[in-house]
């Protein structure tokens, strides 16, 4: 057990492995990464999914989404400017959650299924957020 922390000693152990830190990255944003390939090799599909939604022009939507998935999931995985990444995929999916899992105005098992993908995506942006304040510390520790 590590003292300072109350941490188990192999916990300690896996935590400190070196590749960690890139594959979460990776898995944390593969989300975004996939999409943002899905919406350029389909731009007709990613427009509708933007209309779909209600979202004006659907075009400008649909092409910010990519670049705001592509480009904020590169910053993510190379760890260069974190804060600017994380933050655009973190406002997309805030976007994203108030336009597709608007529980509040459904009933029955849409509203549960929209629910709890509402809360899945708060916990997204969460990790989104601790991955910029990680960044911000190992750079601070420099």
């Amino acid at each position: 057990m590590c003292l300072k922390t109350g941490t188990p000693r192999w916990v300690a152990a896996i935590l400190s492995w070196p590749w960690l830190l890139p594959i979460s990255r990776i898995a944390l944003i593969s989300a975004f990464l996939i999409g943002g390939i899905q919406k350029l090799v389909d731009f007709a599909a990613a427009v509708a999914e933007q209309a779909h939604f209600g979202l004006q022009p659907a075009w400008l939507w649909a092409a910010a989404a990519i670049v705001v998935e592509l480009g904020g999931s590169a910053l993510v995985i190379f760890g260069r400017w974190v804060w600017l990444g994380a933050g655009g995929l973190g406002v997309l999916t805030a976007v994203a959650m108030l336009t597709a899992n608007n529980f509040w105005a459904k009933i029955g098992e849409e509203r549960f299924m929209a629910t709890n993908a509402f809360f899945e995506h708060l916990g997204l942006v969460a990790g989104l957020v601790l991955i910029s304040l990680l960044s911000l510390r190992k750079r601070s520790a420099l």
